[in-house]
């Protein structure tokens, strides 16, 4: 008896802390997303869906829920596409190879509120270096964080800069497990390059694209502190995410119902997603070795 239950008493003090410290707070946003409450009220009277119509009902949320996806649909792929040319590119052991994985991994290590620091004086309007390059070639002042044209391309550039060597890294131990005879047969079937790349790479690397692509749409959909730092989510909420309006709502207005009906929202939402590309990609991502 004592021997069936080792293994789970062995995995019990690791349950425990994620029961602590991930199921017990879903099922308190949940309940606390039917109730009323600001922090400091003794009482968190019960309203029902009345959160959740009032998001639903709000021009605000709907905003955060369309720059939100312009945000991941737009940068995703992007960063991927980039990951992957990039990858193919490293995968000799040369000094030169290894000296480029490890500067292109860096970014995704560094304190993102540092990033978002930095890159705020380089497109600051007034003394940044952007509009000092432009300057030099006799163009005018671009208004990077202030346009609302630009500013979510700027940060969609910031936030690809920073995760760009996390997905290089993954795509190279992908890379490294694909058969090198199937590149050598290839290449004796007069294969070229480029068709090389279409139908051997980019098939048998697959799962680690749909690895990549499930938590590069949780991370774009998470974003909170390039937003935060950067932008505030202005101007005229042309950056405003929904993480950002997750905190203004729960931590600066107080209304920790709302918050909470938001973060349920946001919770179903990767989940649906999440399903959504394990069906579609699902018969894709598998491959004999």
């Amino acid at each position: 008896m004592l021997r069936r239950l080792t293994p789970y008493l062995l995995a019990l003090p690791l349950l425990g802390f994620i029961a602590a410290f991930t199921y017990v707070p879903i099922a308190s946003s949940l309940n606390l997303s039917f109730r009323e409450w600001d922090f400091l009220s003794p009482t968190k009277p019960w309203v029902g869906l009345d959160n959740y119509r009032l998001l639903l009902d709000s021009r605000e949320f709907w905003n955060a829920m369309k720059v939100t996806a312009i945000f991941a649909v737009i940068s995703v792929p992007i960063r991927l596409a980039l990951a992957l040319l990039i990858a193919t590119r490293l995968m000799s052991e040369t000094w030169v190879s290894r000296l480029m994985r490890g500067a292109l991994f860096l970014p995704s290590v560094t304190s993102t509120v540092a990033i978002a620091v930095v890159f705020s004086w380089v497109f600051s309007t007034d003394y940044g270096m952007m509009n000092a390059i432009l300057g030099w070639f006799g163009l005018g002042k671009v208004y990077w964080m202030q346009d609302p044209q630009i500013a979510l391309w700027v940060l969609i550039f910031v936030n690809s800069w920073k995760q760009l060597g996390y997905d290089i890294i993954i795509y190279l131990a992908g890379l490294q497990a694909i058969p090198t005879e199937l590149y050598d047969a290839a290449s004796v079937d007069g294969g070229r390059k480029f068709h090389v790349f279409r139908r051997v790479t980019v098939p048998l690397v697959m799962p680690t694209t749909y690895f990549l692509l499930v938590i590069s749409v949780i991370e774009a959909f998470q974003v909170f502190t390039i937003v935060d730092v950067m932008t505030k989510g202005g101007p005229a909420g042309a950056t405003d995410m929904i993480v950002n309006m997750l905190y203004r709502v729960g931590f600066t207005l107080f209304d920790i119902g709302q918050g909470s009906a938001l973060a349920v929202i946001l919770f179903i939402l990767l989940i649906a997603l999440a399903v959504f590309k394990s069906r579609v990609l699902g018969r894709k991502v598998h491959y004999e070795s």
